[in-house]
């Protein structure tokens, strides 16, 4: 079992991790880079929710097995959605970005 699917296995798990991994991104970006705060975590967000719907698609196929069809469900829904393991991959995803563009654009006090 890959790091991520084991981090992934568990809600909390995924949770703290996302939350630990944002701390450190934000962290940097304040340290490292002179932005606020404020400024490091909305750059964040708009990119994480960027990436996020980027990411989601990933990987997805339809239910293939008529008897587990809900009444009222989309035939097209995905069978297993993997949701904990793709905001895991967002969160690393935005982090990149959001170091491209510290280094790349003049971000300072942001």
């Amino acid at each position: 079992m890959t790091p991520l699917r084991t981090i992934a296995a568990s809600t909390p798990l995924t949770l703290v991790t996302v939350v630990v991994l944002v701390a450190i991104m934000v962290t940097i970006a304040v340290m490292g880079f002179a932005l606020t705060v404020v400024g490091a975590l909305g750059l964040y967000f708009v990119l994480w929710w960027t990436f996020l719907f980027a990411i989601l698609p990933l990987g997805n196929a339809a239910e293939a097995d008529p008897q587990r069809l809900v009444p009222g469900q989309d035939p097209g829904a995905p069978a297993l959605p993997r949701l904990r393991e793709k905001a895991l991959l967002t969160t690393v995803a935005a982090g990149f970005a959001l170091f491209a563009a510290m280094l790349v654009f003049p971000l300072a006090r942001l």
